[in-house]
């Protein structure tokens, strides 16, 4: 074999693209495999749910933080994924959006921030690492439909 494998090399004079295991960062463009595990386990929780109570899910109504770490517009794409095939197919995910709120220990009140990226209460400018609201991913609601065989 010819040429410089990576691993021959310091590691400052390595590349990403040199490297025998090149496996793309995650980001914004990469694929929603956290999010298809996520829907695979609402739609596998409202299943549970609807077979316990004898009915059918129209719609699973999800609150989610901006601070969760999920993708609102992959999730709902892999909901519907997630739905093909079992008897939630054709419901809907609606999510409720929840901002971030810190708590200000000088202010001694909740603060919604406008930015994930200052924790900072935005009425003193004091910084806080104190969360109070943003890290949700919480199945709150599930609307169903009585099934015709429960109708007796």
């Amino acid at each position: 074999m010819t040429g410089e494998l990576a691993w021959d090399k310091p590691p400052w004079l390595r590349s990403a693209a040199s490297t025998a295991f090149n496996v793309p960062a995650r980001g914004l463009q990469s694929e929603p495999m956290h999010e298809l595990s996520i829907a695979i386990s609402i739609v596998e929780l409202a299943e549970e749910e609807a077979e316990r109570r004898g009915v059918q899910i129209e719609a699973v109504h999800l609150k989610l933080g901006v601070l969760s770490g999920v993708v609102k517009d992959a999730l709902l794409s892999c909901y519907e994924m997630a739905c093909e095939n079992t008897p939630l197919q054709g419901s809907r995910l609606v999510v409720e959006d929840v901002p971030l709120v810190v708590f200000c220990s000088k202010c001694r009140a909740g603060r919604q921030l406008s930015s994930v990226q200052l924790f900072c209460c935005p009425e003193c400018g004091t910084p806080t690492a104190e969360v109070v609201r943003g890290r949700e991913l919480e199945v709150v609601a599930l609307e169903v439909r009585e099934c015709a065989q429960n109708l007796v």
